[in-house]
Parts: C-alpha cells; structure tokens; sequence
C-alpha cells in the first residue's frame, strides 16, 4: 500500500500502473526483466523508463525531435490563448456595450451562456470526428471558424449579430477543450507530461486575462468592435501557422502491451515463482519492420486516414459513461467548478470596479486582469516541473513503480489558493477595502486553477491514454454549469451580495477539492475493477 494507495491483487496489469523507474530496489517479480531491451529518456532522465514505449517507426509523434514536438505545442497553444481570450475579452466593456447595443448588462451576459452551450454541444459532435479522422483537421476547422466568427463581430451592426458572432464562435472555441491535453498524450511522455499542460493551462489562462486587460484599452480608444477585428487578424495567421507547422499527432500503434518473446520465455520458467508477473508493463513492441519516414509536405495532408474503427455514434456516447469514472467525475467537478467559477469573475469584474468605490475605467476594470495574469504565470512555471518531479520522487520512493494518483498531490496547493482566493475576493469587496484587495484575492484564484489543472489534467491523461479525448469531453458538460450560472449570476450577485456569493462559491470548491482524498486511497482499485469489466473493455476499443 504505497503512500497509503490501496493495492489490487485481481489484475496482472492495473490500467494507469506503471514501472518507470530503473533502479537497484525493483520488486522481486521484475528481477529477470532484460532492461537493456526497454527505452529509456536522455540526459538527467536516463534513468526513466519511458512510458509509453515508443515505436521504431520515425513517423511515430513519440519519436519526432524535440524541438518538433516543442513548436508543436507552442502552435496549438498560442492557438488556445487567443481562444481563450475570445469569451471574455469584451468583460471590460459590458456596461459600455450593453448601453450601446441597447440591451441591458444581463442579456448581453446571456449571450455568453448561448456561446458556452454552444461549446458543450459541438463537443459531442467534433471529438468523435477528431477520434476517428484526426487532430489535424479538426484545427484547421475550428481555427477557420473563429476567424468567420470574429469577422461577423466585426461587422455586425445590433444585438442580433452579436449574438450570432459569439455562437459562430463557440462552435471554434470547442475543440480547445479537449484537443490540446490529447496532443500533449499523443507527443509527450508520461515524466514530462505536467510541465506541457501547464504551458498550454498557462497560454489559455493568459488569455483570458491578458486578453480583458489588452481589450480594455482597445475598447476605450478604438471601440469595443476592434476586439472582434484583431481577434480577426491573429486567427488568420494562426490558420496559416497550423496549417504548415501542425502535422497529424494521431498514431495507431499496432500493440502497445505487448511481451517481447524474451520475457515470454522467462515468464513461463518462472511461472511458479512468479516471477516477472507484471511484464505487461513495459509496454514494449514486437514488430521489427521500420516504415520509411514520411516527407514534410505529404506531413501535412488534412486528411490521412482512419484512426479509429469504432462508430461515430459509440464514440459520441462513450463520455456519458466516461463522466462516472471516479477520475474523470472528480476532475469534473474540481476543474469543472473552478473553471465555471472562473466564467463567474469575468461577468462580475466589469459590474464591480465600475461602480463605487472603485469607479474604474473601462481600460482600468482591464488592468485588474493584470493580477490573474501575473500570478497563472507563476503557478504555471511552477505547477508543471513540481508535478513531474513529485511523481519521479514517489516513483522512485515507490520501487520504481508509477501510479497516476502520484499526480494529486498538489491538490493541497490548490486548497490553500482557492480558499484565500475565494473568499477572499467575496470579503475584500464586501467590506470595499482598497481595490488591491479584490484584484490580489482575484490572482490567487486564477493560480489556484493553474495548479488544478496541471495535476488533474495529468491524471486523467495517465489513468485512460487511449481514452483522453472522451474523457475531455465528459469534462466539459461543466459548460452546461456555466450556462446556467451565467444566467443567474447578476441577478444572484444583486440579491444575495457579493460576500454570500463568494463564500459559497469558496466553499463547494473546498468540498470537491476533498473529493480527492478518496480518491487517492482508492483510485487504483477503482481503475482494476474498470479495466476487468468486460462490456466496459469493450465498448471502450476502438474496434466494431
């Protein structure tokens, strides 16, 4: 019972279990494994043992060169800024706009709840066809839409249009969701894994908020249509980046648990013992033909073939089951909440510092995204390392042995964040204390939610490889919460206050957070009694 994770005996191989560390205290059922057969990571990582193994095959994403993969992630993840700062970039202006528009602050918030639900809709339509077709086509469509949907924003003249603008949108902003975390699988192994879903966490965090302090300014010197017309612009060159410099990060592996013949034979001397119990492990392949490179421009055809033979239909149903796995529920409604919450500050930022005491700009309610942005950043370039390196620590502590709930840890970070964050904020503007108050509480929110994520994230990703996307996909039915509470907010704020509203916010965060506790105890059974359910094994294969 490392750590106090409770073992399972009835699986030879726990789905999400793994052995990654090459070291002198293995447990005696790896003492015959030949390890000079299994590959392992370069530098101050060679003694890792690189989970999953990659292929001999070049084309294989696991085997492209760092700097590939690197420039990859920084595409897609500018990609994901600069979606992430489409929802709540006009937040600075809404009393402005809504005065404009004709329409009050409420309605204009309610367009935003069509947006959202618009997102968690698309989901259940485009992860089946980026599951079966690819990452790369499923890009190029969503980037190409935000460009439309900002151009229609751009141009529109009254309510109407807006409104249109921002559901057009939502249709591009829903691959963001999900395909970013499932490129990190598709590139990344499991030891470097948190350290580049903090750097997408930070690239989409950082434009949310660098995003509504950048827009405040544009707002209130140039108009509020001009956000829709840079958000235009950058989109453009953002086609032209992915569709050159983003090839498809999708592989079939032919067999990824596979016993290379060598154990088999060890495995069936020492069957008695047994010995070498848990080889299945090593994720090794058996098959010795190396396919030729691929060219560059051939890379990068929008279409390359089939990567899954399940239905679209199962695929589609499969987050719906997906959603009860304790790993993807808790993950749901820790991430899910904060990051509704998140939806929650970027109505109510611009209705509070506009009004006394604070009697903000516009360009200044922008510059208290300022706080936010500072503070992601650092929980980012902390988050990410810490987590990969935590994980090393406990593996090695662990005997070698790799189990993904290793990744929780920094949830007690997050504890403490979210809890001055929260009530904080809710206190500070209560009580009308000097507006750094507010807008410091506010950051720590933001950097509570960069920890959650980086850990979260990483742990449903080590939990369910091949079964990431769906598993997004089920995380974000949190858009309907957000829907809903986009709708109620302004009215909840103006009947309850703003103390009442964050404590209560602070306080279901604090209750999901705890969810975690029993799920680090029991997480490994629960993903053995998983993976020895057979119409669940099923129904989750790729296959007819």
């Amino acid at each position: 019972m490392p750590f106090g994770i409770l073992e399972c005996n009835k699986m030879e191989v726990v789905p999400g279990t793994a052995l990654m560390n090459d070291q002198d205290d293995l447990p005696a059922e790896y003492s015959m494994v030949p390890w000079d057969q299994l590959k392992h990571g370069k530098g101050r990582f060679s003694h890792v043992i690189l989970v999953p193994q990659p292929s001999d095959d070049p084309n294989d994403p696991l085997n492209w060169p760092q700097w590939q993969k690197e420039f990859v992630l920084l595409t897609i993840g500018l990609a994901a800024g600069v979606a992430g700062s489409y929802g709540p970039m006009l937040s600075p202006g809404f009393v402005e706009i809504a005065k404009e528009l004709g329409i009050s602050v409420s309605q204009l918030a309610k367009a935003t709840s069509w947006m959202i639900l618009t997102i968690a809709l698309s989901l259940f339509l485009l992860n089946p066809l980026a599951k079966v077709y690819g990452r790369r086509p499923i890009y190029l469509f969503s980037i190409i839409v935000l460009f439309i949907s900002s151009v229609v924003g751009g141009v529109g003249k009254d309510f109407r249009d807006f409104q249109t603008s921002r559901v057009i949108g939502g249709l591009g902003l829903a691959p963001f969701e999900i395909l970013v975390q499932c490129t990190i699988g598709d590139l990344y192994f499991v030891h470097e894994r948190a350290t580049r879903i903090a750097f997408w966490n930070l690239c989409l965090l950082c434009g949310v908020n660098a995003g509504a302090l950048i827009a405040g300014y544009v707002i209130q010197n140039l108009g509020w249509k001009w956000c829709f017309w840079i958000c235009a612009i950058l989109y453009g060159a953002l086609i032209s980046l992915i569709l050159f410099f983003v090839p498809e990060t999708c592989y079939t592996r032919e067999s990824s648990m596979v016993v290379p013949p060598i154990i088999k034979d060890i495995k069936s001397q020492e069957a008695e013992r047994g010995v070498v119990s848990k080889t299945a492990f090593m994720h090794l392949e058996t098959d010795t033909s190396i396919p030729l490179k691929i060219s560059y421009w051939r890379s990068l055809r929008i279409y390359s073939g089939r990567y899954s033979n399940a239905p679209l239909l199962k695929i589609a149903i499969r987050p719906f089951i997906l959603f009860w796995y304790p790993a993807v529920f808790v993950l749901f409604i820790v991430y899910g909440v904060m990051i509704t919450w998140s939806v929650i500050y970027s109505n109510v930022i611009g209705v509070i510092f506009v009004a006394p005491p604070y009697n903000f700009s516009v360009a200044q309610v922008g510059l208290t995204s300022l706080s936010p942005l500072v503070m992601t950043i650092i929980g980012e370039a902390i988050s990410g390392p810490l987590n990969d390196t935590i994980c090393l620590y406990l593996t090695r502590k662990n005997k070698g042995i790799y189990e993904p709930e290793f990744r929780l840890v920094l949830i007690f970070v997050v504890v403490i964040l979210g809890t001055v964050g929260f009530y904080g904020f809710g206190a500070t503007v209560h009580y009308q204390s000097h507006w750094t108050g507010p807008v410091l509480t506010y950051g720590f929110s933001n950097m509570a939610m960069a920890f959650a994520s980086t850990c979260l994230f990483g742990y449903v990703l080590d939990c369910y490889p091949t079964l990431n996307a769906e598993a997004f996909v089920a995380l974000n039915q949190r858009n309907f919460l957000a829907f809903g509470m986009t709708y109620v907010i302004e009215d909840w704020l103006a009947d309850s206050g703003t103390l009442n509203v964050f404590v209560v916010l602070g306080s279901v965060l604090l209750t999901t957070c705890a969810c975690t506790i029993p799920l680090w105890v029991f997480g490994k059974k629960c993903r053995s009694w998983i993976g020895r359910n057979e119409w669940l094994t099923k129904f989750m294969s790729d296959c007819n």
